[in-house]
């Protein structure tokens, strides 16, 4: 029987875009635009949060991976006082640094895809990886490398279902093409157990980070569907149509080291 770390391999390998749609599209649909990535003012407390927070003492550090503009560590600031970004985005660690200076915290960036950067990258108190894992395949040699950088604690933070399920009735509506299932949450837990990891899991439902405009969404949502421009109209109705839920199930899994 295969590992449940190949099923989860094969799941994720299962939403790869059908090649000829991919190499028909006239953009990149692999966006991460930045503005959905904002650190606001205020925070929102939320469970991922809580338990990296209850095992970091006061001066701590925090590794976030693939850590965007870094939500996951400057929630918890205080009480860190050191914070350290991995992402393979310049633009991402750029403003993960004016982040850390608006709060008076001293940081450091590496630019990468974990875990090529681990050997890098220094260890810390907390490790956080909120809204990875979807994206990576080989997913044992991630998860030892957060494990092993972290003193305390690695927190994860993840839809139940995939990030681009919500696309699904789209690429449905506009190519015919039925979007997968699987790997949910509980397949990842699953991988944990088969690596020797107890981890404890906490369902709950949050917001989702979406764009508000709907212009905006229309558009991105356009160059993820692999669609050309002058369909753009059509993408706008279905979206105008379809509106997206802004709430989904997360869950906040995490183990001590």
């Amino acid at each position: 029987m295969n590992s449940f770390a190949d099923q989860w391999r094969q799941s994720l390998d299962a939403w790869a875009i059908p090649r000829e749609i991919l190499e028909a599209a006239e953009e990149s649909p692999w966006i991460h635009p930045l503005e959905l990535f904002l650190v606001p003012d205020v925070i929102e407390s939320s469970p991922s949060h809580d338990r990296a927070r209850e095992a970091l003492r006061e001066g701590g550090t925090v590794l976030d991976v693939g850590c965007g503009a870094g939500i996951a560590a400057f929630a918890l600031t205080p009480p860190a006082a050191h914070v350290i970004g991995v992402d393979h985005q310049a633009n991402m660690l750029l403003e993960f640094h004016v982040n850390a200076q608006k709060r008076g915290v001293t940081c450091a960036t590496i630019e990468g895809s974990w875990p090529d950067v681990a050997d890098e990258t220094p260890s810390a108190d907390i490790v956080t990886a909120h809204h990875v894992v979807y994206n990576v395949g080989d997913i044992v040699p991630f998860l030892r490398a957060l494990n092993d950088h972290a003193r305390v604690r690695v927190v994860l933070e993840m839809p139940d279902h995939h990030p681009l399920a919500s696309m699904s009735a789209a690429w449905r509506h506009f190519w015919q093409l039925e979007r997968p299932l699987a790997p949910t949450s509980s397949d990842l837990i699953d991988v944990l157990d088969e690596i020797g990891i107890h981890a404890h899991q906490q369902v709950w439902s949050g917001s989702m980070r979406k764009e508000q405009n709907l212009e905006r969404a229309a558009h991105f949502m356009r160059i993820r569907l692999c669609l050309p421009p002058s369909r753009e109209d059509e993408v706008r109705e279905f979206l105008a149509a379809h509106p997206e839920s802004s709430v989904r199930a997360l869950s906040t899994i995490w183990w001590d080291t």
